[in-house]
């Protein structure tokens, strides 16, 4: 596969993907509680057949499918029925039996069901709604499986594709360089370590230059029994490794705890960077961030915005404060919606947001600002019955000899914020000579 061909494989995923579930399962009591856990945690809609039959007919009548998870004990299918019917249509499925059976698992397994699961396991719901919760965010990562054997890479990638990932593969380490550069959708990287002009260890320290840990996890296989394989993976940049020939099941695990931990750091690092209340970047990571764009854009017209909500007191005062803190979720959503890709927009603190505009001389940066001024003062929130309508105040400032740096920006710009509040409200200050 080309590097185009690549990226295009990983591009073409659906904008709205399939979210129905579909458990086939005989105990009405199992039945309610997993359809309860997965519509409540994972809010996903669910429905539920007792037979073949009744799975028949919902599969018939709506094409919005995205898992089956059945048992095999049904009264109009044994086992093999039941495998073969859900195989046949080339859904993805997951087995939930109530009694272990290794024969089933291993046929099940070979037939490419997705996981063979004991319901009867104290743990097993827990389980199950987090395979769920895992194979739904799969549809939205992309994955790279190099290895200069077809045969290996492709059976590699099939094995990802059954997991619901965005799979491309490539034959070499320079095919697979372009393919992650231009993607930063590629979250995770399968590379074999026995491929010519560039091996696999050179591959994952080359990686880790364009992609750090945190970015995208990177996995090493070989078919080598050498042991100091595996320490010069890791010590390359690689998060884990896999002998060959390993399972099915080993390759789930182990790709899922490393998605899985990519994930949690993502969560954690929007904990430390992002406000809780509205999802903007926090005023630490707006002020870390706005120094770099500034550092890069040296020639480019640079400006600051502060941006206040008037009269916000009297907003709890006289809504409560869980209006107070819907009016700043809105304001929020329209100040995201106003910051173009090159700019930069947080949330200092209180009711005080920030914004840095890159590449807009003064008359345009005005212009914009009072798009957004605009904007806010044409939402209208509903608190019980109660319109709710509020306004901004904005003072900006743009980079020149006199105001040179982040500082001294945010002073200028928080200077004429004041003459805005002190001159009526609902203004924007500090562009005027563009009018």
């Amino acid at each position: 596969m080309s590097t185009a061909s690549a990226m295009s494989a990983i591009g073409s995923a659906h904008a709205a993907l399939p979210q129905r579930v579909l458990v086939v399962e005989n105990s009405r009591a199992y039945t309610s509680i997993l359809r309860e856990a997965i519509e409540q945690q994972i809010e996903l809609p669910v429905e539920v057949a007792a037979t073949l039959a009744d799975a028949a007919r919902l599969l018939d009548t709506k094409d919005d499918w995205f898992l089956v998870l059945t048992g095999m004990v049904l009264a109009d299918g044994d086992r093999d029925q039941i495998l073969d019917f859900f195989t046949s249509r080339r859904l993805p499925t997951i087995v939930v039996s109530g009694v272990y059976d290794e024969e089933l698992r291993q046929r099940a397994l070979q037939q490419q069901i997705i996981d063979y699961v004991l319901k009867s396991t104290p743990d097993s719901l827990d389980y199950l709604v987090w395979l769920v919760r895992r194979l739904e965010r799969n549809r939205r990562i992309g994955a790279l499986v190099v290895d200069d054997s077809l045969s290996s890479r492709s059976f590699i990638a099939s094995l990802l594709q059954a997991q619901g990932y965005q799979v491309a593969h490539v034959a070499d380490g320079s095919s697979a360089l372009r393919t992650v550069e231009a993607d930063p959708g590629i979250r995770l990287c399968i590379v074999d370590q026995e491929m010519p002009m560039m091996d696999g260890i050179e591959l994952t320290r080359r990686l880790r230059q364009l992609r750090a840990r945190d970015r995208m996890a990177v996995i090493g296989v070989s078919g080598s029994t050498d042991p100091n394989l595996i320490p010069r993976f890791l010590k390359s940049g690689a998060n884990d490794f896999l002998r060959k020939p390993f399972s099915r099941e080993e390759f789930f695990c182990r790709v899922s705890q490393n998605i899985d931990q990519l994930e949690l750091i993502g969560t954690l690092q929007d904990l430390a960077t992002r406000d809780f209340l509205t999802g903007l970047p926090n005023r630490r990571n707006f002020l870390e961030h706005s120094e770099r764009l500034l550092a890069e854009s040296a020639q480019d017209p640079i400006t600051v915005a502060m941006i206040d909500i008037d009269h916000f007191k009297h907003v709890n005062d006289n809504y409560g404060h869980e209006a107070g803190d819907q009016a700043l979720r809105a304001m929020a959503q329209v100040l995201h919606a106003h910051t173009r890709p090159s700019d930069y927009s947080g949330r200092f603190g209180g009711e005080e947001f920030c914004m840095l505009m890159r590449g807009l001389d003064r008359h345009a940066a005005l212009a914009h600002l009072e798009t957004l001024r605009a904007a806010v003062q044409a939402i209208e929130l509903d608190i019980d019955g109660r319109p709710l309508r509020f306004t901004i105040s904005v003072g900006a400032c743009q980079r020149d000899a006199q105001f040179p740096n982040l500082h001294k920006l945010l002073g200028e710009a928080d200077r004429h914020l004041y003459l805005a509040k002190a001159g009526g409200r609902n203004q924007v200050r500090g562009l005027e000579e563009a009018t």
